[in-house]
């Protein structure tokens, strides 16, 4: 088993899931991984966890949303974990800094803030989803996963994004208390 496996482990034993379903979503992820050794790799078909982050700007009121390449939906910055990655917080920030061009964005808190589980076109992801905090003013740039990058404010995410993207800013603005 890889650290990184046994990290996803411990995170999802012990983040307190909300009782919204969300219960039910940290204990079909764990036997997930009980069932799949490689289960946080891209190469597991029968499905892999993945991480993501919602970026954030608190202080405007506003998230950042890329418009994904191959979905073409928008979405917060995610995706597979890598060999280099360390924890499921790491994997979510890495790849949150590299499909924003933001660096210097640090995590709302160390634990994940929802889950999603859905199907793309090769298998299905099992995302484990944090929030991450951009400086005021900071300044994105499309990465080659990105058809677009751009701004919304808090109560424009509705308009352009799908219910899970919805989801996870709901439970981020009530751990901003805003």
């Amino acid at each position: 088993m890889s650290d990184l496996y046994t990290d996803a482990v411990g995170v999802l034993k012990g983040w307190d899931a909300p009782d919204d379903g969300q219960e039910r979503l940290r204990l079909d992820y764990l036997d997930h991984l009980a069932e799949h050794p490689d289960g946080i790799w891209k190469p597991c078909r029968d499905g892999h966890i993945t991480a993501s982050a919602l970026v954030i700007d608190p202080v405007g009121e506003r998230v950042l949303l890329t418009l994904h390449r191959k979905m073409k939906m928008w979405l917060q910055m995610g995706g597979h974990c890598e060999p280099e990655d360390a924890t499921l917080a790491d994997a979510a920030l890495r790849e949150a800094t590299e499909e924003s061009g933001i660096t210097g964005l640090t995590l709302l808190r160390p634990e994940p803030v929802n889950l999603d589980r859905h199907l793309t076109p090769c298998a299905w992801h099992l995302d484990v989803q944090y929030a991450a905090l951009a400086a005021p003013g900071a300044v994105e740039a499309i990465s080659e996963e990105s058809l677009d990058l751009k701004w919304y404010a808090y109560d424009e995410v509705g308009e352009v994004a799908d219910g899970s993207v919805e989801a996870l800013l709901a439970r981020t603005r009530a751990l901003l208390d805003v």
